[in-house]
């Protein structure tokens, strides 16, 4: 089991969104110094219109 202290998601389905996903995901990890990613999980779903990119991290708060 992992030790977390909170859980980030971020999520995209039009093309331009997924697109700027990385840069959106950076900018939170850079604005939130006080945490250690300690696991990710990448899902990608899809249905007859739509392709959802979702990107889920799992942080601990430093000491």
């Amino acid at each position: 089991m992992l030790d977390v202290t909170g859980v980030k998601v971020f999520s995209a389905t039009k093309a331009k969104e997924r697109e700027l996903l990385g840069e959106i995901i950076t900018d939170w990890i850079r604005s939130h110094q006080d945490v250690d990613i300690v696991d990710k999980i990448v899902t990608q779903s899809s249905d007859s219109e739509f392709h959802c990119l979702t990107i889920t991290l799992f942080y601990k708060h430093k000491s």
